[in-house]
């Protein structure tokens, strides 16, 4: 909290105008993966199961979808992880078949623990990517990342 002041001329006449001005405590925000966001939470667009955070990117175009998934990874701490230098060499990773159930159990995009960028199963969506990032600190994280965990049926 606070008093601001400031003097100015009015018809020739010094005055001052003081106002009151309420200081904003701002926190630093931590990125995702010093804090990676806890189970059923919004964050940044995206939405986490505690386990893996998901967010759809869509620009204009391919590349400026891209561009904007590369500033995404370099601001929630990312940034060592490599990534295709650009779109032409992202597009290397897309499956090239258009057999659904191929792309159910593979991952269709660019995967490099923890993160995967995929392309979206319905190909009318030219500009999206999806955007997937692992808890590394999550239980049995490796075997989530390689989709090898089998998650216990409720009827066994």
């Amino acid at each position: 909290m606070g008093l601001s002041e400031q003097k100015v001329s009015l018809n020739g006449r010094r005055i001052m105008i003081a106002s009151y001005v309420e200081e904003v405590a701002t926190q630093p925000k931590t990125s995702l993966r010093k804090s990676f966001p806890a189970a059923d939470t919004d964050y940044m667009g995206g939405r986490s199961d505690g386990q893996v955070y998901t967010s759809n990117f869509a620009g204009k175009d391919l590349t400026a979808t891209f561009d904007m998934v590369r500033a995404f990874l370099n601001e929630e701490g990312y940034k060592d992880i490599p990534i295709p230098t650009d779109v032409e060499e992202l597009l290397k990773f897309q499956l090239a078949t258009r057999n659904r159930q191929v792309l159910l159990f593979e991952d269709n995009g660019y995967v490099h623990n923890p993160v995967k960028i995929l392309f979206p199963l319905d190909r009318r969506k030219k500009s999206t990517l999806i955007l997937k990032i692992y808890n590394e600190t999550a239980e049995q994280h490796l075997l989530r990342f390689h989709n090898k965990l089998e998650e216990k049926n409720e009827y066994e």
